[in-house]
């Protein structure tokens, strides 16, 4: 869904949380907020399973991934569907960006949605523990003005002073 006119997550990749919000509105009786995380892990986590060689622990492919964020961060700008902005690289600091505007979230404020969001971001913290990394996210777009994003490798001392913990929405979050 969605052509080659979309970039974020690859072709289709806003449309594919938007036709699992869609079907969420027409099942949410009968169908639980696990089997919509699970379809959205099922669309995203492969390509990242793909890539469980790469360790954001060593240097090499924490610059690598910051590259790959300021990437995507042209081709957000070049698409104009989500607003991303890169932090200067600091190799003694986790990767930061963040996202202040998203059209799934969007979407989901518009359309009464929300209550699933978490399904849907969540998966971000999978997708960076298979690159031996954590994400560190106080807020998404859909629950604050922005979708913060901290990544550093899962033996970085940053991490103890950032615990993980499920709000009553069911976002992963840290404090």
């Amino acid at each position: 869904m969605g052509g080659s006119k979309n970039f974020h997550n690859g072709a289709g990749g806003t449309y594919d949380c938007i036709a699992i919000m869609s079907y969420y509105a027409v099942c949410r009786d009968v169908v639980s907020f696990r089997k919509i995380e699970e379809i959205e892990e099922n669309l995203i986590l492969p390509a990242f399973r793909r890539l469980r060689f790469v360790d954001i622990n060593k240097p090499f492919w924490r610059k690598l991934m910051y590259r790959a964020f300021q990437n995507a961060e042209k081709q957000c700008a070049k698409w104009h569907d989500y607003e991303m902005h890169v932090a200067p690289y600091d190799k003694d600091k986790p990767i930061y960006y963040e996202f202040t505007a998203c059209p799934a979230a969007e979407f989901a404020i518009k359309h009464g949605l929300t209550d699933i969001m978490p399904a849907l971001c969540n998966v971000d913290f999978a997708s960076m523990e298979l690159l031996n990394a954590r994400l560190v996210r106080k807020t998404t777009c859909s629950n604050g003005c922005k979708c913060d994003y901290s990544i550093c490798g899962d033996r970085d001392d940053y991490l103890k002073e950032q615990p993980e913990y499920v709000d009553k929405a069911g976002f992963r979050r840290n404090t």
